[in-house]
């Protein structure tokens, strides 16, 4: 499933993938995870411009159905996935300790660039196309194992949502006793309530107006914060260890700084100025307390994904036909109150059928709203580095 344009109309597109190699795994695709970072790259939110045709989806899990010669860890039957990486240089720092997604030439599942032959998804071209397809080709050094007990409709968003929340959370040093704050109860922050909760945190889950109590709660946040109750906010500050701002646009994020200890953090996670900002401003202020943070890295996706097995932690899915990717794009454009992750029945729907059925016009969407302008990116820059 591709789109030719910022439109975001997406119709079924004829793709060959590249030729198995020794150490590649070919996966027959069963779901894709729909993500926020799938629209704004889609409708060309981001400040790197969108190539078209344009494939999204790094949420990918099937069945490994071929396997290279120097392959070892997947078989034939295996379920398997792969999350937003599918390369890296393999030999700097960074990868070395498992922390590709800070290679300096890392490759993303969609709109990378193939440097190595590695990542090549189709013979003629070096870019990457995602995974909003039904079969699907990837190095086993970049492939997920998922245990064999888990909903593979289920395992791609813990490859993204999952091991976005769950990075910062081991970097940060989150476990028993550990004050956590969770902002935005969308598909990311129910996941990083999950998550922190399963590490033993005490987990304040943060939401604007008190519509989304319930959701936390079923969620398994230990308590509440309406972060327009002036009150109550007031009450909160400097009392917590680690915020995740999960919120992906424009928003105060100022005041979730105000609920961090002097020694804690607020870590940046939607796509917005403020991300932006924290990225530069740790590089020019070492001990800033908001700080940014994107993906892991192989390790620690595999890490999140064994660990949810283990503890039954699911997230909450809608498995979506993909002749509806258009209104799934128009809801995570609103709020997402629900706070779901849509998940593309790909082997039930993406087949010759889909010729016909994905006939939907193209989705309403909302003008960027990101906030990632220059102004405002240093407006948010100055009050992190001088300010905090």
């Amino acid at each position: 499933m591709a789109c030719n344009d910022a439109t975001c109309d997406f119709k079924p597109m004829r793709l060959r993938r590249r030729a198995l190699g020794p150490r590649d795994i070919e996966i027959d695709m069963k779901y894709c995870g729909i993500c926020h970072t799938d629209l704004h790259t889609a409708a060309d939110h981001l400040p790197i411009k969108t190539r078209y045709p344009c494939v999204p989806g790094h949420e990918l899990a099937g069945i490994a159905v071929a396997v290279g010669a120097d392959v070892r860890g997947v078989a034939v039957g295996d379920p398997v996935g792969v999350g937003c990486l599918v390369d890296s240089c393999l030999e700097c720092a960074a990868c070395q300790e498992g922390r590709e997604n800070l290679c300096r030439k890392r490759v993303g599942t969609y709109g990378g660039e193939d440097t190595s032959g590695r990542a090549r998804c189709v013979p003629a071209t070096a870019r990457t196309y995602g995974g909003y397809t039904n079969r699907t080709v990837v190095d086993e050094r970049f492939a997920i194992r998922i245990p064999k007990d888990y909903p593979l409709e289920c395992a791609g968003p813990v490859f993204c949502a999952g091991v976005t929340m769950y990075d910062p959370l081991k970097r940060y040093g989150a476990g028993g006793g550990t004050r956590v704050g969770v902002v935005g109860l969308g598909g990311l922050g129910v996941m990083g309530v999950k998550l922190a909760r399963a590490l033993g945190c005490d987990v304040v889950a943060i939401s604007r107006g008190d519509a989304k109590a319930r959701l936390a709660k079923d969620s398994g946040a230990t308590s509440f914060l309406n972060s327009e109750d002036a009150a109550a906010t007031a009450a909160a500050a400097r009392t917590l260890d680690l915020v995740l701002d999960t919120v992906p646009a424009e928003h105060d994020w100022a005041k979730y700084r105000a609920l961090v200890k002097d020694d804690g953090k607020l870590v940046i996670l939607g796509v917005n100025a403020a991300f932006a900002a924290s990225m530069i401003a740790g590089k020019l202020r070492k001990t800033c307390s908001v700080v940014s943070s994107t993906i892991g890295g192989i390790p620690a996706t595999q890490e999140v994904v064994d660990l949810c097995a283990r503890e039954k932690i699911y997230p909450d899915v809608d498995v979506v036909p993909v002749r509806d990717i258009g209104r799934v794009y128009e809801a995570l454009d609103a709020t997402n109150d629900a706070g779901r992750r849509y998940v593309l029945d790909l082997a039930g729907t993406l087949d010759e059928s889909a010729f016909e059925k994905c006939d939907a016009p193209p989705p309403t969407l909302a003008p960027n709203g990101t906030g990632l302008t220059p102004r405002k990116v240093v407006a948010d820059l100055a009050r992190m580095v001088f300010c905090y």
